[in-house]
């Protein structure tokens, strides 16, 4: 089960929908406590996924920054870094 949803605001390159809906699946996953919703709710869960991704994608849109985009590769760094400091090793996985 998910553990870590990303942020995606104010990235260059934008966040593509891809990634908006494996954020809005991640969000949905930990809302209902299943990796995968059994046949009765496939649909509801399903539907909850798309809404969620929609909801995520006008926000994505409708915020304003004037910081400059963060590079991903550098916060990738920097979130390697973090995990080495806090838990020792590579922090890769």
């Amino acid at each position: 089960m998910c553990r870590n949803i990303k942020t995606l605001h104010n990235f260059e390159p934008p966040a593509t929908e891809d990634e908006i809906r494996a954020s809005a699946l991640q969000f949905v996953r930990k809302l209902s406590g299943a990796a995968r919703p059994s046949k009765a709710n496939e649909a509801a869960f399903n539907r909850a996924v798309d809404k969620v991704a929609e909801a995520a994608q006008e926000l994505l849109a409708a915020l304003v920054t004037t910081a400059p985009p963060r590079d991903r590769h550098e916060e990738m760094l920097k979130a390697r870094a973090r995990s080495q400091e806090r838990y020792g090793g590579t922090g890769a996985r």
